[in-house]
């Protein structure tokens, strides 16, 4: 398989120097606005407590990462001057910017925010959050089909990697806990689909576990092997590297999903709350969250990517490659070819 100088460049610099994934996420809506709407009790957040939050994350964090998701409106002004210039910064396109129906949430783009924009600030990816289960209405399902395959031609136009993540959810009818009982058949259902699941024009997924979020099997224990057989299965499906996100799951239970997804051919993390929610839940002392991030943030982060150097498949081994990077167009005629092989 042949892939862009763009794409390959930016695949590069999201990973660490031997093609693994130690990605911080710190693009979250709710996990981080409504936290401070209710400790400040007020209706609307306000932009310096977020960007505060998300300035100091970047800070204590992000020199541990390989790369960094952060979000368009509060995310990147913050945080962009405590990233480090070797850091691989990813965009998302999309920031709580889906609507609610009865049938299923449509994803959309942030209004005039696109992928040539991304690239035109300098990122190295783009990122979707493309909400997504089997049992969509038809014209929801047809809806989040043209709107992923539109993120897919404008990464290919500009020549950026695209990062697909997945989320299942509850429609608004159902019971909360309606993912909670159903996670692994609503998980694995989802990412079966022969659409949904097309490669072309993906060039990493980001992947929530198909087990339950909290009290995680030990990878060595009696459970492991059922567990381990559900993340084979679900690996099974991708075709493109893929890399695992932490769905609100403690620093521990994260550690273990780790495990699993590693054994099944996982090229790393993208995971935010796992490494920084006990910090931010020190909010509005940025006094004791500067010291949890310090004292126990970083040193998680060091367990987490020494777990990842050890176990993860560097992204270029995935047997979607066949054991080749090749870039295209390639040799003498590259000036003359690349705009037309895009």
């Amino acid at each position: 398989m042949k892939i862009s100088p763009g794409k390959l460049w930016g695949l590069r610099r999201l990973s660490d120097d031997n093609g693994r994934f130690k990605m911080l996420a710190m693009d979250q809506t709710g996990p981080i606005v409504n936290p401070i709407k209710q400790k400040r009790g007020v209706d609307v957040a306000a932009f310096s407590d977020i960007s505060a939050v998300k300035g100091m994350l970047a800070e204590y964090l992000a020199p541990h990462t390989s790369a960094v998701l952060v979000d368009p409106p509060f995310g990147y002004a913050s945080a962009v001057h405590s990233i480090p210039p070797r850091t691989g910064l990813i965009l998302a396109t999309e920031w709580a910017t889906w609507v609610v129906t009865e049938g299923g949430r449509k994803s959309s783009n942030i209004p005039q925010w696109d992928a040539g924009e991304i690239r035109k600030i300098g990122a190295d990816a783009v990122k979707v959050n493309l909400w997504f289960r089997s049992d969509i209405d038809p014209e929801v399902r047809a809806h989040q089909l043209a709107y992923l395959q539109s993120v897919k031609d404008a990464c290919k136009a500009n020549d950026i990697v695209f990062l697909l993540e997945f989320l299942i959810y509850p429609f608004p009818q159902e019971a909360p806990n309606v993912v909670v009982q159903n996670r692994t058949k609503m998980v694995l259902e989802a990412l079966s689909d022969p659409d949904v699941m097309n490669p072309d024009g993906v060039d990493v997924y980001k992947l929530e576990a198909p087990i339950h979020v909290h009290n995680v099997p030990d990878p060595d224990g009696p459970e492991a092997a059922g567990v381990q057989k559900i993340f084979d299965q679900m690996a099974s499906n991708l075709k493109r590297p893929w890399v695992l996100l932490s769905a609100g799951a403690g620093p521990e239970d994260f550690l273990k999903k780790l495990v699993y997804a590693y054994r099944a051919g996982a090229s790393g993390y993208l995971a935010g709350r796992a490494i920084w929610a006990q910090a931010f839940d020190q909010f509005p002392d940025m006094g004791a969250m500067e010291a949890k991030l310090k004292n126990e943030a970083v040193p998680f982060m060091h367990r987490v990517n020494e777990l990842t150097e050890r176990m993860a498949r560097p992204w270029n081994e995935h047997p979607s490659w066949q054991g080749a990077v090749e870039m295209d167009p390639a040799g003498p005629d590259f000036a003359k070819l690349y705009g037309k092989a895009k």
